[in-house]
């Protein structure tokens, strides 16, 4: 860990881009190469500022490797009663100080993409000294402004605190979250894919070295979650290999092509060492996950669906046969800053037949046959509809509902928000009742 390397590297790729630390658009650089790799055009509309948007969302998810962490808390410690010798003064000024609930993200080491992080930090004052408690969190986001994996994330908080602020004792709990993002070919016969890897890891100083510390006692019972004490903490050694879905994968191949030269350059550019032996296998875990959404020109075949016509009601009472299906699931990646969205399709239609002669799996093939592409949400939306629309009569409502990682990992860090949008075809794009009554159907958002 630490500040970037000044020192200068070069990286010549297959086709001849040259990627130089000291130019200040490496990563841009590398970016178009790996868009070129998915088969796309760098200078689409969508796609031409793609490498800025990029390079600027990794500079400031790693810009923890700029930061110290003397820095921040050198001016915030405070003159107040502490414990000496385990003991708390009267009026419990010297217990035990804890931030709860703190929503952060940190980049995946093995993979690069991001994760989720709740974190929990508590330390008990020594030497008649405390610390401003914006600076716990400040600390804990120079850890996970880094490429990480969680239990050394714990770690680092823990040891940074220790040392910054010499208290009795340091703990610190994380709720890590890292996104099980399917490959094109288990989303067709995995309909009940777990979305989510999560684990709960915890580090602990001084007072809180051993596990049976009465410290950690007055830590949980101020924490006050349930679900979460030592005993369901993950070990450290099962955390390695079962944290990264990326690492459950085949067996890695040579990192010799130039989308994973691409890669390499990209993490040197962050000033990491990409022989480091918990990176040495992820430029090619990257880009084997980026190749899902390669642009292949592939048709959607409906095997004769396109043709077949539904009997449709006519305009007397029609809104007593809208019909819908729901809960679709999404996986996309954005073409705006290469991150991964993923959520819910909701599609309606009018029909007087009572049962959808063609197929909840259908429908789901539609949505995974955009979504496994670079794309936008209200662009993927329309597609959707557009597509659905000769099978099911041409009268069509779609909406979409989903999460953005994009929204938590370039600065903006809005953590559970979601974004849902619509499109309509046929009579749904004239009746607001119409449209009205299916929107009702869709049930509670929840992922």
């Amino acid at each position: 860990m630490g500040a970037l390397d000044e020192g200068h590297f070069d990286v010549v790729l297959e086709n001849g881009v040259k990627f130089e630390k000291d130019g200040g658009d490496e990563i841009e650089e590398a970016v178009k190469v790996l868009l070129e790799g998915l088969g796309e055009d760098v200078n689409r509309e969508g796609l031409v500022k793609t490498p800025l948007r990029v390079a600027k969302a990794l500079r400031d998810g790693t810009r923890g490797y700029k930061q110290n962490v003397k820095d921040i808390v050198q001016d915030a410690l405070f003159p107040e009663v502490g414990v000496e010798a385990g003991i708390g003064h009267a009026g419990g000024a010297g217990g035990l100080v804890l931030v709860r609930d703190l929503d952060l993200f940190s980049y995946c080491e093995s993979c690069l993409l991001p994760f989720q992080v709740k974190c929990h930090v508590g330390y008990i004052p020594s030497g008649q000294r405390v610390v401003g408690l914006s600076k716990l969190s400040r600390v804990a986001d120079i850890f996970t402004k880094r490429l990480q994996d969680p239990q050394r994330l714990a770690d680092d908080i823990c040891f940074a605190l220790q040392n910054g602020i010499d208290p009795t004792g340091v703990a610190v709990i994380l709720q890590c979250s890292h996104i099980r993002f399917p490959n094109f070919e288990s989303c067709f016969l995995d309909s009940n894919h777990e979305r989510w890897v999560n684990v709960l890891v915890g580090s602990g100083s001084g007072t809180f070295e051993k596990d049976d510390s009465a410290s950690w006692v007055d830590f949980f019972g101020l924490l006050r979650c349930r679900d979460i004490s030592l005993e369901n903490i993950r070990s450290r050694t099962d955390i390695k290999d079962s944290w990264c879905p990326s690492r459950s994968h085949s067996k890695l191949g040579p990192c010799t092509s130039t989308m994973d030269l691409a890669v390499t350059s990209i993490i040197r550019s962050l000033g990491q060492d990409p022989c480091r032996k918990e990176l040495v296998g992820t430029p090619n875990r990257y880009v084997r996950w980026l190749m899902n959404f390669k642009d292949s020109n592939l048709e959607m075949k409906l095997n004769g669906f396109a043709t077949l016509s539904l009997k449709t009601v006519g305009n007397v009472n029609y809104k007593d046969h809208i019909r819908s299906e729901t809960n679709l699931s999404l996986w996309s990646l954005c073409e705006h800053h290469l991150l991964p969205f993923y959520g819910l399709v909701h599609i309606g239609y009018i029909s007087n037949e009572e049962v959808n002669p063609i197929g909840k799996s259908l429908l789901q093939s539609i949505v995974h046959f955009h979504g496994f592409k670079l794309q936008v949400q209200e662009r993927l939306t329309r597609q959707i509809a557009e597509t659905v629309s000769p099978i099911l009569g041409g009268d069509i409502i779609v909406v979409v509902e989903a999460n953005h990682t994009c929204m938590i990992s370039r600065g903006i860090e809005k953590f559970g928000s979601n974004t849902a949008t619509i499109a309509v075809l046929g009579r749904f794009a004239n009746d607001p009742a119409a449209r009205s009554q299916f929107l009702k159907m869709i049930p509670s958002y929840s992922l």
